[in-house]
């Protein structure tokens, strides 16, 4: 078993996710997820409770989320919004539609050809207060106490430091700001052999953390209120959950959390 570091994960990841971006056709919905992620992971735009018929098939085709962060995050007229992770823009597009021409968003992604599709499809949609920049969601392009809401989808599983990830989330977040997510999280622990898989770690599996250190990274970060229930199930809430043994159970979390006044 080799143990992979944070730079193999992050090009492996990049190099994934660029040649999506680079194969990427109309026709054809593209998808992050790999074998053993099931109906769970990923899926076209029908995931969306949130209406995304205004959006041109360039953006919706790449959307590589496994949930809805944006009907979680409730946005309001005039927020700043961060999209950890921004892929194509669909959710930076959507988040844009809400906060209205008072508001702005900006999605952080590291892979140079995602970055690419997105500013293309901004110029085609003819939008001037989104902004795309290219950086690590362990190490934010962008200044302290700047933001009203953090969102991400399927992205944070995909990263080799998620309590940097939440960190930096918490830094740049006002006071009383939010955080939404949707992430593939387990009840389970994978083996570091099953960790070791890099094709199943890029592919929103493996990267996946058990529910119980997911939440506690993003309470030593310093957030409060904080929130996790299956989107299968969303009656119930797993924050306070136990690690548990045995084979991992992945599944799409919704995730909330607010940064203390």
């Amino acid at each position: 078993m080799t143990t992979l570091s944070p730079d193999q994960i992050h090009e492996a990841v990049k190099t994934r996710y660029g040649q999506i971006a680079d194969d990427f056709k109309v026709e054809v919905h593209a998808t992050c997820c790999g074998d053993g992620a099931g109906d769970s992971c990923c899926g076209p735009s029908d995931l969306y409770e949130t209406d995304t018929s205004s959006l041109p098939a360039d953006v919706t085709g790449l959307s590589l989320g496994c949930g809805d962060p944006i009907t979680l995050a409730t946005l309001r007229p005039g927020q700043t919004v961060l999209d950890l992770g921004s892929g194509g823009g669909i959710d930076c597009f959507l988040a844009v539609q809400q906060v209205g021409p008072t508001g702005a968003v900006i999605g952080v992604d590291m892979t140079p050809s995602m970055l690419e599709k997105a500013n293309r499809n901004k110029a085609k949609m003819g939008l001037e207060n989104v902004e795309f920049r290219h950086g690590h969601i362990e190490a934010l392009p962008v200044n302290s106490n700047s933001v009203d809401v953090v969102i991400s989808n399927c992205v944070i599983n995909l990263s080799p430091d998620k309590p940097a990830v939440f960190r930096e989330a918490f830094r740049v977040l006002k006071p009383s700001g939010r955080l939404a997510v949707s992430d593939m999280v387990t009840q389970g622990q994978f083996t570091p052999a099953e960790r070791a898989d890099m094709a199943a770690w890029s592919g929103c599996i493996t990267g996946s953390e058990d529910v119980a250190d997911y939440v506690a990274a993003i309470r030593a970060a310093g957030f409060s209120e904080i929130s996790v229930r299956d989107k299968a199930a969303p009656e119930i809430e797993l924050a306070e959950s136990l690690s548990l043994g045995g084979a991992p159970r992945l599944f799409s979390a919704r995730v909330t959390a607010v940064k203390p006044t």
